[in-house]
Parts: C-alpha cells; structure tokens; sequence
C-alpha cells in the first residue's frame, strides 16, 4: 500500500470535526479529513450556537455566511399541554437575578441555525481553505510513534491505503472507537436514558409568535420535548427507548401538537443516548480527543455539547500550528488537555446545577450558578500558557468583572484602525498581538520575538489603533498608561503588565519564550525584574 502524508489528520467530518479542519486550514496547516458517511447526518443535532463560536467562524472568513439571531433574541422554553392546548410556565435556563447586565460582549450574536445546514458551510470554507475532505473514507486501524501516525484507511470502492500524519484529531463521536483504541476512561454523572425521536414538517408557524420555541410537553401518560429548528422542521423526543410504525409516530405528533387537521410529513427519526461523561485524558501521545469523543453531554440550552468541541478544536488548531511551523515546541500541545478538560467539567457541572437536569444531578454536586455570558465569554484557562491565573481565581465570571485577567478571552471593545471602526477581536486570531501605549513595549516586541521565530504584531494604542474613550479601554483590559497586554492567537489573554517594566525587552523575551514556545526561559529566571512585569496575578 502507498503510504501518502499530512501534517494533521482529522477522524470525523462533522461539525467538530469539520471545525478543526477549518482553523486548521486558516492558518496554513496541511490537513486531512476522513468521514465514512456520503455527508451530513439526515437527523441534525445542535441548532443553538453562541456569540463565542460565531467570533471563531467569523475569524476564519464566515463572518456573512452564518445567520445570526435578531438583537435581543434568547431561546425561551415552556412547559405546555400541548402546541394549540393549555401553556403552564415558561421555564428560564438561568434565573432571572443571575442574567447579566445589558452590555455588548460581543460583535457577534448567537445563530440559530440546523446543524446539517452548517456543517455544508464550514466543509466548502475548509476546501477553499485548502483541507482535503474525503467522504465516504474510514480509519480502519492506526499506529502511533514517536515521530507521527499511520492510519490505514478503506475507500467506498473497499480499497486500502496508508496515510501518515504528524497528529491525529478524534473526533469520531461519544462511542470513539479511537478513544477505546488508547484505552482513555470516561467519568461523569454517566448514562441517564436512551430515548427515541421524530423529526417532521408542519405548518406549526402560528405557536412561534409568543416567542417561545421549546416546550417540555406533559399529558397523562405523555411526556415529549418538542422544538423547531427555524426552518419548517420540528423535532419531537419521546421520554421512551420504543421503536414506533409511521402510523404511530403521526398520532404521537398530532398529539404533542394538539390537534390532527394539519398535514404531517415524516423526515427521520433518531434514537439518542442521554450522558454525562468526560474523557479521563484529551490527548495520547500524539492524538488529541475532541467534541464528543473528549466529552458527551446532554443537550442543553446553554448549548455546551456542540460549541465546547468547537472551541476545543479552535483551542487546539493554534497550538498545532505553531508547532507546525517550529515558533514552538510540542511542550506547547500538553496544554490543551490542562486548558480544555477542565472546561468540559465545568460545563458538566452547571448542566446538573440546572433546572433541567437538577433532578439527575449526584451527591455531592450542587454547585451555584455562573450567568451564560460568563459561560460563553469568561472562562479562565490555566496552563503554562498564561502567566498569571493562579488557583484562587474562579473557573468563569463575565469579561467586564474580569477586566483582561490573563486566561480568558481578550475583551471586546470598538476602535478606529485606519479609518474603520472594527471590534478589538477583529486584530486577533492571526498571530501573537501586543496592545500597548507606551511605544517602548512595540519597538522591544519585534526584538523579543525574533529569537523564538515567532509571528509577534505589536498594536500601539491612541496610533495604530485609537479608542473611542481611553479610559474605558484601559479599564477593560486592566492596564495603566504604561502597561501592555500579550493575546494569543486564540484570543486569549498570556499576560499582562499594569504598567511599563523597567526592561520591556528582557521582559518580553522571557515572556514569549515561556507561554509561546513552551522552552525553557532564556537565562533563566529574570532576577532583578519586578514580579509584576513577568505574571500579572492580580485577581479580578
């Protein structure tokens, strides 16, 4: 068999999947992609996608492809007889006192889009991009060495053949052959049921206009959840593990809508496994787990299925690239399982904390309630990566109580860059970026990355980019008039200095050298520089 190579071979075309390809690609990384179905699935699954994932799309070019939801819009759900019978509750995913100010975090809304409608989407971008998607091709088996992966792959015609990559994804679902391949345990709440379910057409429009589009349906002797996915299609989920005939499956949906004078046209149907469980490790060797295969949880409508994996494969697409390209060494690939897995644990632990899934929560795991713009904007990464996010800070806040913390996400904010008003997001997600006013941190940031071959902007602020207040600006991002924040080329904030160092140079270097290259700091430690220009551990 001929053995062909890449640098990173994705197991799974779906949405996480096709995700990793897409960031990937967009910074430059020889990618592979093998799915063993013809497309996407006919069943889609996630249909609520945040404000967070719609900036990662946007980045890589899909900014006016994804429709995004009107100003506004949150998913509403309530508890109800039936579509045309009696409405009890409406039902909040997070209690009112605990929703946040009205402040614009993002230049981006939520979309509300099928997933089978995206998943298109993102395949064409990652193709002109330049990933090789190949439909209708399985991973057989694979090997791992100290040098890369050799994955035997069998074609629709039967034909095998051998490709060998430099890293491997998973991302081939929550039964992951390619996780119990490495033999990764899985721990969590665990399975909770297995239930059965119907995607159908029907002119349902005239329920939509209260503004509510889910409804946990109670009857006696009936209990479903019913929702739509915006574009004519419904989906109905039995409480029941029961195969049903297409006559049955109509008298159950003129059922959950209360009443059978409308015509019903049956598209699919699905049977679901309801779980909790996180993978024990993201990352063997040299294969990363991601989505599913690093994390299966119930749907929900913080949306925390769908949208971790996706931020899991933007987090690891950086990572992958920079070692890739040689600015960092594979030290750098340990932490995404120190940044991402304690995510999904999160994630795990406000899905029980809940309303919706109160009831299945376990001993021990009360926990409080984080708002959803701390959940979809404020999380903190701890890692080697970032300097400055010790153990006492908390795992999720909102960006403006975190004010730039190092590990989270850099804070949106407008300014003027060269005539055009752009969101501070807009300069990320290319390269390294240093924001700073004082021009001696720029003149030393090109010094300081040269060393370590590392793709360093440096953004003086009130030049290069102005902001509307300035004030505002430095309180946002917790600096003074002298001091610098570094961002990652995720968006994500490595360190930050208050105010100007008395090195910017020597500073900068040990910087770099200890969240971008992941190699041991040049000369050691930086004795004589003050603590504060080297980690900024300041708690928000």
């Amino acid at each position: 068999m001929e053995t062909k190579s890449t640098a990173v071979l994705v197991v799974g075309g779906s949405l996480v999947g096709l995700s990793s390809a897409l960031f990937l690609a967009a910074r430059g990384v020889p990618t592979v992609v093998v799915e063993r179905h013809p497309g996407s699935s006919p069943h889609p699954r996630a249909i609520g996608f945040t404000p967070r994932t719609l900036e990662l799309y946007r980045a890589a070019g899909l900014g006016a492809r994804i429709p995004q939801v009107a100003p506004g819009l949150r998913l509403r759900r309530a508890r109800a007889e039936s579509l045309a019978g009696k409405w009890f509750e409406e039902t909040p995913w997070t209690p009112e006192e605990l929703r946040a100010p009205e402040l614009e975090y993002s230049p981006c809304r939520g979309a509300a889009l099928a997933q089978d409608r995206l998943e298109p989407i993102l395949r064409e971008q990652a193709i002109a991009l330049g990933a090789d998607v190949r439909l209708e091709t399985q991973l057989l088996r694979f090997e791992q060495d100290a040098d890369g992966v050799v994955a035997t792959l069998r074609t629709r015609d039967g034909s095998e053949y051998e490709l060998r990559a430099d890293y491997m994804i998973a991302a081939d679902g929550h039964r992951s052959p390619i996780r119990e391949a490495l033999g990764i345990g899985r721990s969590g709440r665990g399975h909770m049921r297995t239930v059965r379910s119907i995607i159908f057409r029907a002119p349902l429009q005239e329920y939509l206009q209260a503004g509510v589009s889910q409804f946990n349906l109670q009857q006696p002797g009936f209990e479903a959840f019913l929702t739509t996915y915006g574009d004519g299609r419904w989906l109905l989920i039995f409480s029941d593990d029961v195969e049903r005939d297409d006559a049955t499956l109509r008298a159950m949906i003129h059922r959950a809508i209360g009443r059978d004078d409308l015509e019903v046209e049956l598209v699919t149907t699905g049977r679901w496994e309801v779980s909790a469980l996180i993978a024990d490790r993201f990352a063997s060797g040299r294969v990363f787990l991601a989505g599913d295969s690093a994390h299966t949880l119930p749907p929900n409508r913080g949306g925390y299925g769908a949208n971790t994996g996706i931020e899991d494969a933007h987090n690891l697409a950086w990572k992958l690239a920079a070692v890739h390209s040689g600015a960092s060494t594979p030290a750098l690939l340990d932490t995404y399982d120190a940044e991402r897995r304690p995510i999904a644990w999160l994630r795990h632990q406000q899905i029980f904390a809940r309303d919706d899934f109160k009831a299945h929560a376990g001993a021990g795991e009360a926990a409080p309630i984080l708002d959803d713009v701390a959940m979809e904007l404020g999380q903190l990464y701890r890692s080697t990566a970032v300097l400055g996010a010790d153990a006492t800070l908390p795992p999720a806040l909102r960006p403006d109580q975190w004010a730039g913390q190092p590990g989270t996400r850099a804070p949106h904010a407008w300014v003027d860059r060269g005539g055009a008003r752009v969101s501070t997001l807009d300069l990320l997600q290319r390269s390294w970026v240093l924001l700073a006013e004082d021009a001696r941190w720029c003149s030393a940031a090109t010094l300081a990355a040269e060393p370590w071959g590392i793709a360093l902007e440096s953004l003086r602020v009130g030049a290069d980019v102005r902001p509307s207040d300035m004030e505002a600006f430095r309180k946002s991002f917790g600096l003074g008039a002298g001091g610098a924040t570094l961002i990652r080329p995720d968006g994500y904030v490595a360190w930050r200095s208050h105010d100007l160092s008395e090195d910017p140079l020597r500073t900068l270097t040990e910087v770099l050298g200890r969240v971008a290259s992941a190699a041991k700091p040049l000369g050691g430690d930086l004795a004589g520089t003050e603590p504060s220009a080297v980690a900024d551990t300041r708690s928000a």
